[in-house]
Parts: C-alpha cells; structure tokens; sequence
C-alpha cells in the first residue's frame, strides 16, 4: 500500500513538474528573444542598404600618408560581415563606407586624438583602438599607427568595437605602427 502511495506520488509530481518546465523553457527562450522576428542578415538574404555615395570630407594628404592611404584602402573588403562596400562623395583613395546606416572608415584624417592615461584603449586584432561616443555614433581611432585611421559606426550597430575591428587586419597590413603609444595599448 505504501509503495502504491509513493508511486501516486510520483506520477502526481511528474505531471506537475513536466508543463511548469516546459512553460519556464519557453518563458527563457521568449526573453532571450527567440519569438521576435529573424533579423535581415541572419537569414542569409542580403541586408537591403543604400547605393547612393556616401558624404565625406577628404583633406589634402602629404604624399607619405597618402601612400600608405592608398595601400589601405586596396587592403579593404568589398563586403564588411553583410555590409557592402559604398561609394564615397570624396576621396575614395582615403575613405570607404560600407552598410546603412553607413559605417565609415577615413584614413588620414588628422591628428590623433588626446588620450589621458586613464582613458580606455581597446587592442583588439594588433590594433590599439580608442573610442569617442557621439550623439550618433562612436568614432574608433587606431591610436598607435603613423597615419590616422578613423572607423565610425553609427549608434544602431549593437557592439560597435566589434565592427571596428572588422578593419584591424587590413590596418595591421597597410599602416606602419607608431612607437609611442599610449600605455593601455602594451598588450
């Protein structure tokens, strides 16, 4: 009697404990967002984007920065993750933008930004990034190499370190590295 009691028990249990794990289940994956809609660029279709140029400064470059510009420019994709490559209004030889919302990258744009010794720096990739947050965008500059490298993603680019460092590798290729960085960039 008692074991037929045990066993009651135990069904009783299950039959509980079975549909409140499935509900928890669902409750997880609903908040991890597994309900909401696919996103563009992971069903493997292409993100629809603007072909218009993209609006750019281009400053005159002395010829060295325009040389190692020019190499860069050549190093760089055609697509960045699902972000094709755009035209630029000016400077092609020194500016690229992929995406829309555009990100855009411009090489040889100036001196490079004051950085205090307790400001973060990002090395990611043999690049030493630092990053300056804007209304709509953060603008990631690679602070240890002789040319000035400029990456801006706009704020709508969840991580957008991360799509900086989509350029770390034709940087490291293309622009000669600096000796004097700043401290955070000593990997």
């Amino acid at each position: 009697m008692a074991e037929q009691g045990t066993r009651g028990a135990a069904r009783l249990a299950a039959l509980i404990a079975l549909p409140a794990a499935v509900v928890a289940g669902l409750l997880v994956f609903r908040v991890l967002g597994g309900f909401g809609a696919p996103a563009a660029h992971s069903s493997g279709s292409p993100v629809p984007q603007a072909i218009s140029p993209v609006p750019m400064a281009a400053p005159s470059l002395p010829d060295p920065a325009a040389t190692v510009c020019r190499a860069l420019l050549a190093a760089l994709p055609d697509a960045v993750r699902d972000r094709k490559r755009r035209p630029v209004s000016a400077g092609p030889e020194q500016n690229a933008a992929y995406g829309d919302p555009a990100i855009t990258l411009a090489c040889g744009t100036g001196p490079l930004p004051s950085v205090a010794p307790t400001d973060d720096v990002f090395a990611m990739s043999g690049v030493c990034w630092y990053a300056v947050p804007g209304g709509d965008a953060t603008a990631w500059t690679a602070i240890d190499r002789t040319v000035t490298v400029t990456v801006t993603v706009p704020n709508r680019y969840e991580n957008s370190g991360q799509w900086a460092n989509e350029f770390s590798g034709p940087i490291v290729a293309s622009v000669p590295a600096r000796s004097d960085v700043p401290f955070g960039c000593h990997g």
